[in-house]
């Protein structure tokens, strides 16, 4: 980690000192890393670092660079702006600290400094349950809100950023649907916000059974079920359609009155979210 990083990292904590780093992991790409840091007479005792460095390889076209220097943009937006708004039993890590860096320099460039969720309990595995009620509550949450400096689509799949991946498909049913269903899940009545890239690894548990999420790329307006349609994806029929109603209710449940309403619509579209999903894939994997 660059030492304008911890610089930085100092100032926004009023630390005295670093005490330590530890790489959690590379960003996708070789994009950067992200590391806890433990500091010395600071605000609190250690901070989660995200420091991106767009390196792209020679085997990175444009497209998919711009898309994710963009993801870090819109990353950076929601942590500031709504993450504040959403409330304890929508946990995500308190920002603390961001700017672009080094200033003027590498484009996309930009540190990130984050509350240490571990320190607030959040080190166990959620359950699937548990990531379902918590995307619920989150969808609630963010139902109708504008994506203002997020994606106006939110998932790192959805149709107009994939268009390397549709050129590639083999699936001629999926291929030929691709344009109607993002017009279908595009054109709902409902929209909240998606987490957009809601994989088990981003959501941390704790011992009283509470959950918290991370990593909000791809956050953006959406119909609640994408997110459920990419967590759900590969489960036993039976499970899919148990964990699928324990959304529905829990969303109906935190929306209040229109929650029924919500629910009709998005339980509707999911087999469609399930197939927006797929297509993807089917050109990814090429």
């Amino acid at each position: 980690m660059l030492s304008e990083t911890l610089s930085f990292v100092r100032e926004v904590t009023s630390a005295e000192a670093i005490s330590g780093v530890r790489v959690i992991r590379s960003l996708w790409a070789g994009y950067g890393t992200i590391a806890r840091v433990g500091l010395v007479g600071g605000e609190v005792p250690e901070v989660v670092v995200k420091e991106v460095r767009p390196a792209p390889s020679s085997r990175e076209s444009a497209v998919s660079d711009a898309r994710k220097q963009r993801s870090y943009a819109v990353e950076a937006a929601f942590y500031g702006s709504y993450a504040p708004t959403l409330g304890e039993r929508v946990r995500v890590p308190r920002l603390l600290g961001h700017r672009e860096w080094p200033s003027g320099q590498a484009s996309g460039a930009r540190v990130l400094v984050l509350e240490d969720l571990a320190r607030s309990g959040f080190v166990e595995p959620p359950t699937t349950a548990g990531i379902l009620a918590w995307l619920a509550r989150f969808h609630a949450s963010t139902l109708g809100v504008a994506p203002t400096g997020l994606w106006d689509t939110g998932t790192y799949w959805h149709l107009a950023t994939r268009q390397e991946e549709l050129g590639r498909m083999r699936n001629a049913r999926l291929r030929a649907k691709a344009a109607q269903l993002d017009a279908e899940l595009s054109s709902a009545r409902y929209v909240a916000l998606v987490h957009g890239d809601a994989k088990p690894s981003n959501f941390l548990g704790s011992r009283s059974q509470a959950v918290a999420a991370v990593d909000f790329q791809y956050v953006g307006a959406g119909v609640g079920v994408k997110d459920v349609a990419y967590l759900l994806d590969g489960e036993p029929e039976r499970d899919e359609s148990a964990h699928l109603e324990g959304y529905l209710e829990a969303l109906v449940a935190a929306v209040g009155p229109r929650g029924p309403d919500v629910a009709r619509e998005w339980r509707a579209l999911y087999p469609l979210a399930k197939d927006d999903f797929r297509r993807f894939l089917d050109g990814w994997q090429r």
